[in-house]
């Protein structure tokens, strides 16, 4: 089931943009993402003077929760951040949503690239609302419990 549910996982990842990111010693903020699957890597663009580019430089431990509806995914994930400089990289996740940020677009000198080198991650992958209420229905009648997904840990 582990590496269903890791398949799972960076399937719908990929297809959700936010969820909340933050260290030991930076406070848990929105973020976009954007999932490297082979790297078992997410990367995030930030702005220099940030808690998390500051931690990021020191290698922090790092968790990052996602909770999506829409690809009924749920999870929390852990791992390491550390601050990048790679322009071949940042070229490649530049967005419109990345250049909103920054008055000078990628070649702003506040621009920090911040990669999170995955160890695990506790995920629930679930059938969405549909799925929940029929599932909720089928207990009260056969007095078993409902099937709510994929539920499980893990590791990069």
């Amino acid at each position: 089931m582990t590496d269903t549910l890791k398949e799972e996982f960076w399937d719908r990842i990929e297809d959700i943009r936010t969820g909340m990111l933050g260290t030991d010693d930076a406070r848990a903020v929105p973020m976009s993402h954007y999932a490297d699957k082979d790297a078992n890597v997410l990367w995030f663009i930030t702005a220099t003077g940030t808690d998390l580019a500051k931690t990021a430089k020191t290698g922090a431990s790092a968790e990052y929760v996602v909770i999506s509806d829409d690809e009924h995914l749920y999870a929390r994930i852990d791992g390491k951040v550390q601050a990048v400089t790679d322009p071949a990289k940042l070229e490649e996740l530049w967005s419109a949503v990345a250049d909103a940020w920054f008055e000078d677009g990628r070649i702003d000198d506040d621009v920090q690239l911040v990669r999170m080198d995955l160890s695990e991650a506790e995920v629930w992958a679930t059938g969405g609302s549909l799925s929940f209420i029929y599932e909720i229905a089928k207990a009260h009648i056969t007095d078993e419990k409902p099937d709510m997904g994929q539920h499980g840990t893990i590791r990069f």
